[in-house]
């Protein structure tokens, strides 16, 4: 009746704030720009153990504020503290207590039930709330303006929590959290965060404000009948360790679970440390988070004090610094800051009071002495924009009115204590690093770069649990199995695999197990395991002997490569003999001898027996290609009619899917397979051309009897099918290459941790060597391999040595290039002179004479060129004789004719 009538109250209170609001019209009390003293607020929850160490820190710097005078110019800050004992009915009436002070901010409250009442309060009153406790995410700061976070939000607290369970592989988690509203809205960022991760909360466990042990026995008693073995704990210290306690006895602590408590269980046992034996034990193996707070000076400095600043102030022994005591102490130094550069802007403290409440006067509640901050939102403005060093580190918020940088350690329960197994931001994610030394590094959240040093599980295990366990009630699962234990068909026809794989999506099924190929269409309606089988498909069709006969020496080669090969027999010998004819006596001499020579040179290199030796550089270099290739090519035949000759082989019209596609008779399949599909999709094969079978005897009979008799040509079906189906029938054989890769495995519903658990236990038995082992012993029969035989090899084509035979033509149609140059430069120097002096400058004339040249032996030419250059020396040598005789006789007859002239003179 109590709670009934304090709830009423509250709800009158909040109401007659909202509806009638506080003008500034009323009395104002106003003060100096730099008053004396200020009054700040706070609000705790006394019994808690976060209020404790946070109210003695927020004493703590009260007083250092007060003793340094630069800090805000000789203004004092008086605190006044109410206990609204986590109830937001007495919430509401400290902070109107509060407004009947003055009260320019107020620091607190704890929780979020609280703080949500007072926020509306806050914002009709425009007077700032600071709380360094309350995480809720949903205090907006569009519908609260006036609270102000100053330390991390759930929201990251929930990302961590949700990058874990994805580092660690799982895929669904348990919430027991604390039916509130921070608990409600923390768990439903945890939803959040997790689908991101392709997780989510499996079950919700909602547990009241203030429980009793009955109260969490039940919660707890509903959490084990269920499948998954990941437990997140959001609680309050004051009754969180009860839930440890009562889980011990349910036997929720051992091996297998995994319990992730949020910050509040680092804080327990940072306070309380060191905790009892008991509470230890119950604990063992607990993952929980702790708001990162980087070394500084500055923080020693404080760690140094607390001891001090502690001493004799509970009864219940010492408290531990927590990290809420460092957000507190900063909280405090950031209302300071802000009220500093409020008065440097001109900031004056006053308020007005509303004298509609004056109908109030002369009750307990005395509403009419509150009054609203005229300078409220100035210095709302001054908190969100102060930029400072603190314990906790840099401070500063963001857009959002969030902290900067939000970090936590992840801290494991070992024996009496804790290791720290990694770190978390929302700059880097999982890391062993501490985020501040990350920062100036680029970003880098790959998957690769998620890091955490191995944690010790309860149960004393190192082993990563799996995170499910059968549930105890649920039901036994339904398997479908072709023709066994649930069976899916009629047990004639074969039944189709992807109908079987569609029913899970319907319910009818929780798993199908068997020969279930993993194709695409299927994979869109549930999951597969690692396939326990690699498997794709083939063609089978019957094979015939071959045996050798008298002519079996020219199947090693097709008639393109015999062509090919003999013609550049002859080729070389061409461009060898071009080479040398004008250099070798070997590759002189009358016309048939030459021809003789041809072809003798050319064909004994296959035999490397050629007895003509080359002398020109040019004919060296094609000869040496030339004896590689006839290499190449006599080891490939060599080899070629050796298995011929000597291993048995089959021979099928069929040389595999290729042939399949340009041919028109009928192909066989199995009834049911995506083969099917596969063929007329991708291959563009008519569906009048399938035919349905069913049973390896259907197979063998529809080959046996081939399209005329109205059978098939071939079956297309899986290697594994094929492997089995051709253990006993050694008068079919697979043909050509396998032309699609798949696998078996095992479907499941979407998300189903069955999946990945079982496709861990097939990827180790592939590891070790199992599960080959087990197919060789179930599904290998080796009836046929006795017989040494083998599908006939395919005889070598032109394809195979074209790219020899490139090299071959390029080399020889240089060296003629190079040789015909040459010869033209030879023939410009030898040559070029006589035919202008004789004057047969018609082309044919000089076609002639160039083929002359060509066939003579070069010696002849340059000695024929020799004696003509002496000839001309000689004749050279005689003209000038008879040139200077001529001008004796000039001479003479000139002096005759003057001695003359003078005696006739």
């Amino acid at each position: 009746m109590i709670k009934q009538f304090n709830m009423n109250i509250v709800w009158y209170l909040v109401l007659m704030v909202l509806c009638t609001g506080f003008p500034s019209n009323g009395v104002s009390t106003n003060v100096s720009t730099r008053p004396t003293v200020l009054n700040i607020g706070a609000i705790f929850s006394f019994r808690s153990i976060i209020s404790r160490v946070g109210r003695v820190a927020v004493e703590a710097a009260i007083e250092d504020i007060n003793s340094d005078p630069s800090v805000l110019g000789g203004t004092k800050l008086r605190l006044t503290v109410q206990d609204s004992n986590s109830s937001g009915f007495l919430g509401i009436i400290e902070t109107l207590r509060f407004m009947e002070k003055g009260t320019l901010a107020i620091i607190g409250p704890q929780t979020a039930v609280v703080a949500h009442v007072i926020s509306h309060i806050a914002n009709e009153l425009q007077v700032p709330l600071l709380s360094f406790t309350v995480t809720d995410p949903a205090l907006s700061s569009l519908q609260f303006p006036f609270f102000v976070r100053t330390t991390q939000s759930d929201q990251y607290q929930m990302a961590a929590i949700a990058d874990m369970v994805d580092y660690y592989g799982w895929r669904e988690v348990i919430a027991i959290y604390v039916d509130d509203d921070q608990g409600r809205n923390g768990i439903t960022a945890l939803g959040d965060k997790l689908a991101e991760k392709r997780c989510k909360i499996s079950y919700k466990a909602p547990v009241k404000l203030e429980p009793t042990r009955n109260d969490i026995t039940d919660a707890l008693v509903k959490v084990a009948l269920t499948e998954s073995r990941i437990v997140i704990l959001v609680a309050y210290p004051g009754w969180g360790m009860e839930v440890f306690s009562v889980a011990q006895y349910l036997g929720m602590m051992g091996t297998g679970y995994v319990w992730i408590a949020t910050n509040w269980l680092s804080s327990v046992l940072d306070i309380r440390s060191p905790l009892s034996q008991d509470e230890m034990n119950n604990i063992q193996g607990v993952l929980t988070l702790r708001m990162h707070t980087p070394d500084s000076e500055l923080k020693r400095k404080f760690v140094s004090r607390w001891s001090n600043l502690t001493s004799g102030k509970t009864a219940d022994g010492p408290l531990g610094l927590s990290s809420y005591a460092l957000y507190a102490y900063d909280t405090v130094w950031l209302l300071a800051r802000a009220i500093n550069a409020f008065f440097n802007q001109g900031g004056n403290v006053s308020f007005s009071s509303d004298s509609r409440l004056k109908q109030f006067q002369g009750g307990n509640l005395n509403l009419d002495a509150m009054s609203v901050s005229n300078g409220g939102k100035l210095l709302l403005q001054n908190i969100l924009a102060t930029n400072m060093t603190g314990l906790t580190g840099p401070i500063k918020f963001t857009p959002d009115r969030d902290l900067l940088r939000p970090a936590y350690e992840i801290i494991n329960v070992i024996g009496t204590g804790t290791r720290r197994i990694g770190y978390w931001s929302n700059y880097s994610g999982l890391s062993l690093l501490p985020p501040e030394t990350l920062y100036a590094k680029p970003l880098n959240q790959s998957s690769s770069s998620q890091r955490l040093y191995p944690a010790i599980w309860p149960g004393q295990t190192v082993e990563k649990p799996r995170g499910w366990a059968f549930p105890n009630s649920g039901r036994h699962l339904i398997i479908g199995v072709p023709k066994r234990l649930v069976p899916f068909g009629d047990g004639v026809e074969n039944p189709n695999p992807t109908e079987l794989v569609r029913l899970i999506t319907t319910g009818a099924f929780d798993a199908a197990i068997g020969d279930i190929a993993i194709v695409t269409n299927r994979t869109r309606m549930a999951d597969f395991t690692q396939p326990y089988i690699e498997s794709g498909l083939v063609v089978v069709a019957p094979v015939r002997r071959v045996h050798s006969n008298a002519w079996a020496f020219l199947k090693p080669f097709t008639w393109k490569m015999w062509a090919v090969t003999a013609a550049f027999f002859l080729i070389v010998g061409v461009v060898v003999w071009i080479l040398e004819h004008r250099l070798n006596d070997d590759f002189r001499g009358p016309p048939k001898k030459q021809v003789v020579t041809i072809l003798w040179f050319s064909f004994s290199t296959m035999f490397f027996a050629h007895r003509e030796n080359t002398i020109s550089i040019l004919g060296r270099i094609v000869l040496v290609i030339w004896l590689f290739v006839v290499l190449i090519i006599n080891s490939s035949y060599t080899a070629s009619l050796t298995s011929i000759l000597t291993v048995q082989q089959l021979a099928s019209p069929v040389k595999g899917i290729e042939s399949l596609v340009t041919s028109t008779d009928p192909i066989g399949y199995q009834q049911g397979s995506f083969a099917r599909n596969y063929l007329i999709g991708e291959f563009n094969i008519h569906p009048s051309r399938l035919v349905p079978l069913n049973s390896p005897d259907d197979y063998a009979k529809a080959l046996e009897d081939g399209p005329q008799k109205g059978g098939v040509v071939a079956v297309v079906d899986e290697r594994a099918y094929m492997e089995l189906f051709l253990s006993t029938r050694c008068q079919f054989s697979i043909l050509g290459q396998e032309f699609t890769k798949a696998g078996w495995g095992f479907a499941f519903p979407q998300d189903s941790p069955l999946a990945v658990d079982l496709s861990v236990a097939i990827l180790q038995l592939s590891e070790t060597g199992d599960l080959q082992r087990i197919r060789d012993k179930w599904l290998t029969r080796s009836a046929c391999t006795s017989q040494g035989t083998k599908l006939e090899v395919d005889r070598l084509t032109l394809r195979s040595f074209w790219g020899l035979f490139a090299v071959c033509g390029l080399i020889c149609l240089f060296a003629l290039f190079i040789y015909f140059i040459q010869m033209v430069r030879q023939f410009t120097k030898h040559y070029g002179k006589e035919a202008e002096s004789s004057g047969s400058s018609s082309l044919s004339g000089r076609v002639q004479t160039f083929l002359s040249f060509a066939d003579e032996k070069e010696e002849e030419v340059k000695s024929r060129t020799k004696r003509r250059q002496m000839e001309r020396m000689s004749n050279r040598s005689a003209g000038d004789e008879s040139m200077n005789s001529s001008r004796g006789r000039y001479k003479d007859s000139s002096s005759t004719m003057s001695i003359e002239n003078g005696v006739v003179a």
